[in-house]
């Protein structure tokens, strides 16, 4: 059997594919293969041109999605992605917003038939290696959250996927950044110094050293300039961000048969 070398992203919003796949994303396009990105949402709830958040009056949500799009687009050539695939559903705001209720929101999509689109294309790219959130979306957003349902349940249908990772940050690495960034006298977000997430280490499967793409992530998220929640990355000095964005870590949530050699790259053992 001859395995593929595709790797496909699912992720929910426009600026994931920056803030959390891009370094991968990036090395695997420079060696050659095949990078597809599926983002769900329009994200139309994000900020817009008057930096206000989707839940506030006002917020112009037909300007945002335009803008978001466009931003989505070189980003996503930037970190290496040859194809990009939206679905095109409205961003459902966070957890409690009213927005939840939108039939079109992608939290109350058709998982199936949702499923059954995300399948037919994975077969169409060949695709081998799956990444998108865990279970809890990596930080509960709905939207992350209903990612990971479209792509388990697609894996029921899809033939051509061997694995599916999860980004991922173990709690050792985060105590281990904290303190040396702050030995090394950085001043740290309080997103980082007060984390509450994190996986314990023994799920870690694979460790990705992408330090040599980093100066390209930190691009991608400043080509996501609407977005100002991301403007303590934008800004961070390069040095820090390496420290912070140098590695990517990836749980193995899924593989169509006994996986190995993948401690260094998600490929391994194909």
């Amino acid at each position: 059997m001859t395995i593929s070398k595709t790797l496909v992203c699912v992720h929910a919003h426009p600026d994931d594919e920056a803030i959390f796949t891009a370094g991968i994303t990036s090395h695997y396009a420079a060696l050659g293969y095949d990078v597809v990105l599926v983002t769900c949402t329009n994200g139309r709830l994000g900020y817009d041109a008057e930096d206000r958040a989707g839940d506030i009056e006002g917020h112009d949500d037909l300007e945002t999605i335009a803008t978001r799009s466009s931003e989505l687009q070189r980003s996503a050539a930037l970190v290496g992605f040859s194809r990009i695939v939206t679905l095109g559903f409205d961003d459902s705001g966070m957890v409690g917003w009213p927005q939840n209720k939108n039939p079109r929101a992608f939290m109350n999509c058709d998982v199936d038939g949702v499923a059954r689109t995300l399948a037919s294309l994975l077969d169409e790219v060949h695709a081998t290696v799956l990444v998108t959130y865990d279970e809890n979306g990596f930080y509960g957003h709905p939207d992350h959250i209903m990612s990971n349902v479209v792509t388990r349940r697609a894996l029921d249908f899809a033939e051509s996927p061997e694995r599916l990772y999860y980004p991922v940050v173990p709690r050792g690495a985060i105590q281990g950044f904290v303190e040396g960034a702050q030995q090394q006298g950085y001043e740290l977000p309080r997103f980082i110094t007060e984390a509450d997430f994190g996986i314990p280490d023994e799920l870690l499967a694979t460790t990705m050293d992408v330090h040599e793409y980093v100066g390209t992530k930190q691009e991608a998220l400043r080509t996501h300039a609407s977005q100002s929640d991301n403007a303590d990355l934008v800004v961070m000095e390069p040095d820090l961000f390496a420290l912070m964005f140098g590695t990517e870590w990836f749980q193995r949530a899924w593989s169509r048969r006994e996986a190995a050699g993948d401690a260094t790259d998600l490929f391994g053992g194909l």
